[in-house]
């Protein structure tokens, strides 16, 4: 039976370095984000490595690796979420899943999916996961 959480996260970091010409349309830069989950999931520290493709300016999109250390409804242990998203001077859209066998600890063989969206000036963000374990 599927489970639905929810919470928010915060930025607590972000380095980015372009890959070729920095101010060329297109580009592409790679970016580490740490970020803060509480909710249904609580991760002090996240660790993420994202590659951003811009289009135009402030127009683009990303795909990237988010592993989380921390707790689940509870339930301890880590797990790594695949991120795909769009991004706009309004703000970012984002889809994600489990990447499969990534669970560990009492989060072993956790499945899922969920989203976001950012809009430019939030503080924070709200997500959603529903997940099976």
């Amino acid at each position: 039976m599927s489970v639905r959480t929810t919470g928010r996260f915060t930025f607590a970091g972000w380095e980015e370095q372009p890959v070729g010409a920095a101010d060329s349309v297109p580009r592409i830069a790679r970016s580490t984000v740490v970020n803060s989950f509480t909710g249904g999931i609580e991760a002090e520290a996240t660790t993420c490595a994202y590659t951003i493709t811009y289009t135009g300016e402030n127009i683009g999109s990303y795909t990237g690796l988010e592993l989380l250390s921390g707790s689940l409804d509870g339930r301890k242990g880590a797990f790594v979420l695949r991120e795909d998203g769009t991004f706009d001077a309004g703000g970012t859209r984002c889809g994600f899943e489990v990447v499969p066998g990534s669970g560990t600890g009492a989060l072993a063989g956790l499945t899922g999916s969920g989203s976001f969206e950012y809009r430019h000036g939030d503080t924070s963000v709200e997500y959603v996961l529903t997940y099976d374990l």
